[in-house]
């Protein structure tokens, strides 16, 4: 057994998982208050509502630019305010005395959709996460991308033409996340607009990125139809016309993507001995 983290802007959530990524129990709580500190005690607590199964390693799937050998997190806006420099995987290792692999969250949904989710068996694949915020991630067979800084495939801070309702993370209104995330439909009422803004963005990412398929997680894509339908129409409208077929689907894990990615990670990279 495996468990797993993911913190977000709002909610923690946990979960142990199985070696084929079956989620087996989850556990949900609001993100608390006063800084990293605060939010990675509340998280370790919560693995003991996971019951008395032995847990191998944990994994998790942290907002922000998480260094891959230290487990820390290195940039972050102000979605988790107080987040930048937490020393996630010294901390929960700590206060678990688990080995703990940490990655960045929309990461932690990307490993979970490439191995056992829409993305399985398919070569490269741009991962979009839409919650609390908007982000991004890579994967080529099965793997992660991390780039040169750990920001391959984000797109949270896309330059848009209209002004977003709510800032940024990291303070602008005219990124992407100003106006296609939860926060920016909450405040529209309007998410086939917002739809169709993460749609147009899209169409041109994937001139630059040429995937196999576009697979959409995070809470906002739990809306379905209204949502889903304006970012494939509004795609299919600005796409040039060799992309316009590529697939752009649903996350088959829902909202368990980080979960079963973390945790699927974590045994991987415990197997390599790669964990802490």
């Amino acid at each position: 057994m495996y468990a797993a983290l993911d913190i977000g802007g709002t909610k923690i959530a946990a979960a142990l998982v199985d070696a084929d990524g079956t989620v087996l129990r989850r556990e949900r709580t609001p993100t608390p208050a006063g800084g990293g500190a605060a939010v990675l005690a509340s998280a370790a607590r919560m693995l003991d509502g996971l019951g008395d199964a032995p847990i191998r390693a944990l994994g998790v799937g942290a907002p922000g630019v998480v260094d891959q050998d230290t487990g820390r997190v290195v940039s972050a806006t102000d979605v988790l305010p107080g987040w930048s420099g937490t020393p996630v995987r010294d901390v929960l290792a700590d206060l678990t005395g688990l080995p703990v692999t940490v990655v960045n969250d929309v990461r932690a949904m990307a490993y979970g959709e490439a191995q056992a989710g829409a993305g399985a068996g398919l070569h490269r694949v741009l991962h979009v996460s839409v919650g609390t915020g908007v982000g991004g991630a890579l994967t080529t067979l099965g793997r992660l991308e991390h780039g040169a800084h750990g920001t391959a495939g984000e797109i949270a801070h896309l330059l848009v033409s209209e002004r977003g309702p709510v800032p940024c993370g990291c303070g602008r209104r005219d990124h992407l996340e100003a106006v296609a995330s939860g926060p920016a439909i909450a405040a529209t009422g309007d998410a086939p607009r917002a739809g169709s803004l993460l749609g147009r963005a899209l169409a041109g990412l994937l001139a630059v990125l040429d995937p196999d398929a576009v697979v959409i997680g995070g809470g906002v894509a739990q809306i379905g139809a209204p949502f889903l339908d304006a970012v494939i129409a509004a795609f299919r409208a600005e796409a040039l016309p060799p992309l316009r077929g590529t697939p752009v689907v649903p996350a088959r894990l829902g909202t368990d993507a980080p979960l079963v990615g973390a945790a699927l990670l974590a045994m991987t990279l415990t197997a390599r001995g790669s964990g802490r």
